[in-house]
């Protein structure tokens, strides 16, 4: 009895269940969603860990700068080291003046020292032929832009041009013809001693150099003469020698020389045979 009074009981509740798990009916107002809620958790989620994709994208980008950098870098290195260099070394070349080269004020001033004719050999030269001279630079530590190359007469104080705004090498040459100079020359070649000397066309003959500059006080000396038609050694007048005799005047003293030995054998044989000297 007491169960099938309990029957109806259970009946209700079987269908309270289905009531509530059943579809919402049609036009039922549904209850709006939190916007507030969802800022806050997208905020939230803006603050936590980077996903997987954003991570990868972090990382490319550092690459790309990182890449950006060292090529920037590399290049911009590379072309300041190059324009450095070229720039340096070609005003090291051409400027006689620069003042990258540092030089010791004890040091001596350049010059030159001969290879043809060899140096501290006295050579004459006839004029009417080609002379050669050839020389190395000595002590020389700035370059000249070029130079002019004079032979210097010490009779007639002139200076003769062999050549003029040379170029610089390690050793220098020029080669003089005398005869085609002389057939055209409004100043003659002497007879006479000569001193080669090559100057910086920046300075001026006989300047006195600075340590490491090419200097001009000293020079490669040499004499030239004019060839002369041959004399017999009776008619030949010495120009420069002191009080010279003719022929005739040597023949003269020849004559009084013989004069006075015949006189004095003659005196001796006389007095030897009349007994003067005899005691």
């Amino acid at each position: 009895m007491r169960s099938i009074a309990l029957l109806p009981v259970l009946c209700l509740l079987v269908l309270l269940s289905m009531v509530s798990a059943g579809p919402h009916p049609h036009g039922e107002v549904v209850a709006r969603a939190d916007t507030t809620a969802n800022t806050a958790a997208d905020k939230a989620t803006t603050g936590a860990a980077p996903t997987s994709d954003q991570t990868a994208t972090k990382t490319d980008s550092q690459s790309d700068a990182t890449a950006t950098g060292a090529k920037t870098g590399k290049e911009t290195g590379t072309q300041t080291g190059t324009q450095t260099g070229t720039q340096t070394g070609k005003s090291t070349k051409t400027n006689s003046n620069s003042s990258s080269i540092s030089v010791d004020p004890r040091d001596p001033p350049g010059g030159i020292s001969m290879l043809v004719p060899s140096n501290g050999a006295i050579t004459y030269f006839k004029i009417g032929d080609q002379l050669t001279f050839q020389w190395k630079y000595t002590s020389l530590q700035v370059t000249p832009s070029a130079v002019n190359v004079v032979a210097s007469c010490s009779k007639n104080a002139e200076a003769y041009t062999l050549s003029s705004n040379m170029s610089v090498s390690e050793t220098g040459k020029v080669v003089w013809d005398t005869g085609k100079y002389q057939s055209n020359a409004t100043v003659p070649l002497l007879t006479a001693t000569y001193t080669l000397f090559v100057y910086d066309v920046n300075s001026t003959l006989g300047n006195i150099a600075s340590a490491g500059h090419l200097g001009s006080q000293v020079g490669y000396s040499f004499g030239m003469y004019t060839p002369q038609a041959y004399t017999p050694l009776d008619h030949y007048i010495c120009a420069t020698c002191n009080s010279a005799l003719t022929s005739t005047e040597r023949n003269a003293i020849k004559f009084a020389v013989g004069m006075a030995a015949i006189t004095i054998a003659s005196f001796t044989w006389f007095a030897t045979g009349t007994g003067v000297f005899s005691s």
